[in-house]
Formats: C-alpha cells, structure tokens, sequence
C-alpha cells in the first residue's frame, strides 16, 4: 500500500445533489460522488490509496469552474480537470475506456469489453465501472445494459437518467 497522502473534500452545488470532491495536493481529482454516498467514497478512497487525511477546503478553481461549466450545458469542459486514480490495471482500462464514449451517446457493458480486446469480461467491466471513483468525469452513466435499459450506477438511476437526458441522450 502506498504511503498515506493528504486529500482536500470541497463541496459543490449541483442539479442533482451536493457534490462532494476530493483533491490531493497536486489539485488532481481523485474523488467525485454525491453527498449521500459519501459512505461510498470513503469506501474507495481507502481501497485505493489506504490511510489518508481528509480535511475540509477548496479544490482547484479550474476543477470547480469545469464542473459548474458541465452542468451549464458546456458539454467538453470535463477533459480539463486533472484526475489521478488508484485501483487495479483492468479498472483503469475500463476507466481509460470509458473516455472514448461521448457525452450524448451510450455503449454497453458488452461492447466496452470488446473494444479493450476482453469480450468475456462483460461483468468485470460491470464490476470496474461501478468502482469508478471519479464519476462524471470518467462518463461511467453512459453504460446502459444490452438492451439499452438504465442498470445500475452508483449514484442512483435518477441521477444516471439525468446526467444521460442533459447530454443529449434520447430514451
């Protein structure tokens, strides 16, 4: 496990619940959830990283500006927040993947395994998108299930059917 790091909580305001957002002291994300699955968070947080100090600040304003822009509508401000994440080699390539689907569309679980060369591995894709810890910026709402229903995403299907109908998605 890797020595323990200092992480910064900020809150933000958003349409669909407190956002809570943890930075390390390079400003990168490492942490975004909702204010009621902070249980959740803290869960990853020590999965990834082991003993950390959390203490209450501000996050970089670029990050909060890119947030509040994305939730304005500005749809490409997400890329310009720095992100660094813990976790397995497989989950960051699911995460690294996840990249690749636009804001407005969606893939499947069973396609994001083929497009990383793994089209066995559709419920480790699952499993890896629903351990994401940055959600929002690693777009895991735009993974619907095979026959394009809303499964699973860890900050509730209203905030997944949400976060897809302000991109552009059409049900």
């Amino acid at each position: 496990m890797p020595p323990p790091i200092s992480l910064t909580l900020d809150r933000l305001t958003s349409p669909i619940g407190e956002i809570l957002l943890v930075t390390d002291e390079a400003g990168r994300v490492r942490a975004i959830d909702f204010h009621d699955y902070a249980s959740r968070m803290m869960r990853l947080l020590r999965l990834h990283y082991g003993d950390t100090t959390l203490d209450e600040g501000v996050a970089p304003a670029a990050a909060r500006e890119a947030l509040t822009d994305y939730f304005d509508g500005q749809l490409d401000a997400l890329p310009a927040i720095s992100w660094a994440t813990g976790g397995t080699a497989f989950q960051r390539t699911v995460w690294t993947a996840l990249l690749d689907v636009p804001a407005g569309t969606t893939s499947t679980y069973a396609a994001l395994a083929a497009r990383i060369g793994k089209p066995a591995a559709t419920r480790a894709v699952g499993a890896a998108n629903g351990a994401n810890p940055i959600a929002i910026l690693v777009p895991c709402h735009r993974l619907v299930g095979a026959n394009g229903s809303l499964t699973g995403y860890a900050g509730g299907l209203e905030r997944k059917q949400w976060l897809l109908r302000h991109e552009g998605v059409r049900f």
